[in-house]
């Protein structure tokens, strides 16, 4: 397998619980395909910020944030298929259910960090956005026993502390996405052709009582993946 491969950025700037992401904002800003979003913070590596991963295995990522349990319907289908998910998650909305994604993790699913309390983080201070970095990545290490190292910034926004402060959590990705499977069941493109592509990233937004059922729109996603000759990869592979 070939696996994407990234470079930190040493003088440059550089991824259903039903109230999780309610307001589904989107990037403030998208790196190009596979490369850390550019900007200056000397002498400190920081993490590439990605929405597509640069590869020639025709796979896709499937991340989900915070809400993916709370549809047992879903979960179950994670189970069977086994799906290789990434699942980004804040504390304390996903806390209570910490016991379920473990056993979600357990055939596959990935568990990232996705802050403390879901704040967004542009614009705050660095020691207030570490805390919501770095606290969350003690409590998913304390739970699950593996610290992560991707990270998502709640309503895809972030700046350049944001990253100073990931880096100095621990993370080595932040996850955007290219593509977002929307409520009403359409896929949406950040930015450019309209359809899917090898290593790009989908995210799935939360459940809205006017759309569809989370797990019939992921089945359905996964029909129409696998009739593009795809297949849905693991994300944590390739980052």
């Amino acid at each position: 397998m070939r696996r994407g491969r990234f470079r930190t950025a040493g003088a440059a700037l550089a991824a259903a619980l039903l109230t999780g992401c309610a307001q589904f904002a989107g990037p403030a800003q998208h790196p190009a395909a596979g490369e850390p979003a550019q900007g200056g913070d000397r002498g400190q590596n920081l993490p590439p910020v990605v929405d597509h991963v640069r590869t020639t295995d025709r796979v896709v990522f499937l991340t989900f944030e915070d809400s993916a349990e709370r549809d047992p319907r879903l979960a179950a289908l994670i189970r069977e298929r086994r799906l290789p998910v990434t699942l980004f998650l804040t504390d304390t909305v996903a806390g209570p259910a910490y016991g379920h994604f473990a056993r979600l993790r357990s055939v596959g699913a990935s568990l990232q960090n996705h802050t403390l309390d879901h704040r967004s983080l542009r614009g705050l201070p660095h020691a207030g956005q570490r805390a919501e970095i770095c606290g969350q990545q003690t409590k998913l290490t304390a739970r699950f026993g593996v610290r992560p190292h991707l990270f998502r910034p709640p309503y895809g926004t972030y700046d350049t502390t944001t990253l100073r402060a990931a880096a100095g959590c621990g993370i080595t990705a932040v996850v955007l996405w290219r593509a977002s499977l929307e409520a009403d069941g359409a896929l949406t493109y950040t930015r450019g052709e309209h359809r899917l592509h090898p290593g790009d990233i989908v995210t799935v937004a939360p459940d809205d009582p006017s759309g569809r059922d989370l797990s019939d729109r992921t089945a359905r996603l996964l029909e129409a993946i696998e009739e593009q000759g795809l297949r849905v990869g693991r994300l944590e592979d390739y980052l």
